[in-house]
């Protein structure tokens, strides 16, 4: 396997003399494969190896266990060592992504903040043959063009792949020969995730059943489909800078005279490049987003725009055609104080607030459906009472629950888009959040037959209906 490694080494120029080489080691098998090959290839190629390790935060005890193997390991080995703890799942909700993909972009993220503090260098990875047929696999379930059905390359931007032409029944051979020991991450051995099905049942039935030599028919056509790929890319490079009017660090602007002239296949080539070149990869954007950018500049209509991921718009211009990502506002903090039985209107915000205090008997109606009007308990609320943004941390008890619940997971609940809830105001009092503004009380002032003076809290909104 060595030698196998060492030719793709030296024919794709993974490794060169003097690199940072940091390895993502897991402890499962194939990056131990990958760890003590490279370590035999050092012999020959002089250059640096790191190991950095990602614990989830999902396995519990396995996990820290994991993680103190790879640690030890290179104690021994004398290696320079980095970890760190995620909440991988927490992430994905977070983000609405799957924990997959979550549990790469934060791994990714980690490498590549390790690479900034040792001066840079390149990523290896393990990933070998047969992940290269779970790929294919999975993208071609989930609908892909000929560029996905590439998969995945030796060597892409700073992450190389030395393992990708070797089959996992060779690692094994390889770590049994030598007798390495390796840590077994028991959810690749569940169903529960797409790849796993894709690794435990559907590869296992085409092989016994229609072609026990599956593994390298799809090594086979992504080969044949990068030379393809490779010649399209070719073309649509000359006819990119063609249609490119205008480019910045967060815009391109398309001629769309140009633009229209194009095959299908070239216009979708060039949305892709612009989406490349703005966000730096594709994740997150699928054949559909594309299509619908084609579609929307085919049609030409000035001034409309369709929302992608990242903060990135497609927007027409008359004969222009943009891309471009969306700056996130700063965050503005704000704390206004509420005075009883007055209206306060606060500019920074856009809201105006009544807010009145009555004795329960004068109380004649509660309109409970209005989201903009609200009535508490005035004899529970702890000091002044005032009106700001979220701050890290906050807490409250959503009414009609038992136990408290952070913002921040409240939001993501209420599936509130992530540019909208630092403005998003909250009543709250010296101690605690009253009301998150056009959403949910707290419970702990909730009026019962105990009260005798209410709070009566009216917002106001140049976007609001009067209420």
């Amino acid at each position: 396997m060595k030698e196998k490694v060492l030719d793709v080494v030296k024919k794709y120029k993974l490794i060169e003399d003097g690199d940072n080489i940091l390895i993502g080691l897991s402890g499962g098998p194939d990056s131990m494969a990958l760890l003590f090959v490279l370590l035999e290839i050092k012999e020959q190629i002089p250059f640096n190896i790191f190991i950095a390790h990602v614990n989830h935060g999902v396995r519990g005890k396995e996990a820290l266990e994991d993680e103190k193997f790879v640690e030890e390991l290179a104690k021994a080995l004398k290696l320079p060592y980095f970890s760190k703890t995620v909440n991988m799942d927490a992430y994905a909700r977070e983000k609405k992504i799957s924990s997959e993909e979550a549990g790469r972009e934060l791994r990714y993220g980690f490498f590549r903040e390790i690479l900034s503090k040792i001066g840079g260098g390149k990523i290896a990875v393990a990933h070998n043959k047969n992940d290269q047929a779970e790929t294919l696999l999975m993208r071609f379930l989930r609908g892909t063009g000929l560029d996905g059905l590439v998969g995945m390359e030796y060597k892409k931007g700073d992450i190389i792949r030395p393992l990708l032409g070797i089959e996992r029944k060779e690692i094994e051979n390889y770590l049994h020969e030598r007798n390495i020991e390796y840590r077994i991450d028991r959810t690749n051995l569940e169903p529960i995730y797409g790849r796993n099905k894709i690794r435990l049942n559907l590869i296992p039935y085409v092989e016994k059943n229609y072609n026990p030599n599956i593994i390298d028919t799809l090594w086979r056509m992504s080969e044949v489909m990068a030379i393809d790929n490779d010649f399209l890319e070719m073309c649509c490079k000359e006819i990119y800078n063609n249609v490119v009017k205008k480019r910045t660090k967060n815009s391109i602007i398309l001629d769309g005279n140009v633009f229209v002239r194009q095959h299908r296949s070239m216009q979708h080539r060039i949305i892709r490049n612009c989406l490349l070149e703005i966000n730096g990869h594709l994740q997150g954007f699928t054949y559909k987003h594309i299509s619908d950018v084609v579609f929307l500049f085919l049609d030409k209509g000035t001034g409309k725009s369709i929302h992608l991921a990242n903060n990135i718009i497609a927007k027409t211009s008359y004969n222009d055609f943009i891309i471009e990502r969306k700056e996130e506002e700063e965050k503005k903090e704000f704390i206004h104080q509420l005075r009883l039985n007055s209206f306060t209107y606060i500019e920074d915000i856009g809201f105006g607030f009544h807010v009145k205090v009555k004795p329960i008997e004068q109380v004649k109606k509660v309109s409970l459906n209005n989201r903009y009007v609200k009535y508490f308990d005035y004899d529970k609320v702890v000091g002044n009472i005032y009106v700001r943004n979220r701050k890290s941390g906050d807490k409250f008890r959503p009414f009609g629950m038992k136990g408290s619940k952070k913002i921040k997971d409240y939001f993501i609940d209420e599936k509130i888009p992530k540019d909208e809830r630092d403005k998003i105001p909250l009543v709250v009092d010296d101690k605690n959040i009253i009301w998150v503004v056009g959403y949910r009380t707290s419970e702990q002032y909730k009026i019962t037959r105990d009260t005798k003076n209410v709070l009566i809290i009216e917002a106001k909104n140049q976007h609001i209906k009067e209420v």
